[in-house]
């Protein structure tokens, strides 16, 4: 009976031994810094997608502001709406069921993906 405890005693003191081991891997200081953080920052870019619609065109201020055009597409866009009555007879004032909504003017909605170089 003394022998197994001895030996449980001894198989917690190694498993405990081996669990604590020191980390091999030390970390080495990085040579020239100041050097790496430049190299990252400048080679920092930004994205950013915009919509235009209906008319709408601000896109010179960005490309005044540095940004560059990377894509564009374009796609047809519902502008305003107007309200019809369904029946010649339909006061659409007394019954809103009687109302049709259908689109007024259709135009076209652009879409930029620009990208800016800090």
């Amino acid at each position: 009976m003394k022998i197994i405890k001895k030996l449980s005693q001894i198989f917690l003191i190694i498993i405990f031994l081996t669990s604590c081991k020191t980390s091999l891997k030390k970390d080495t200081p990085i040579i020239n810094s100041d050097e790496n953080i430049n190299a990252n920052t400048d080679s920092e870019k930004k994205r950013m997608e915009i919509k235009f619609s209906c008319g709408e065109d601000g896109i010179s201020e960005y490309l005044n502001d540095g940004w560059i055009i990377l894509k564009e597409d374009s796609q047809e866009k519902i502008c305003t709406w107007k309200s019809i009555p369904a029946t010649k007879d339909c006061d659409m004032e007394k019954d809103k069921g009687c109302k049709i909504t259908k689109p007024d003017k259709i135009g076209e909605e652009k879409i930029y993906l620009l990208e800016k170089q800090f």
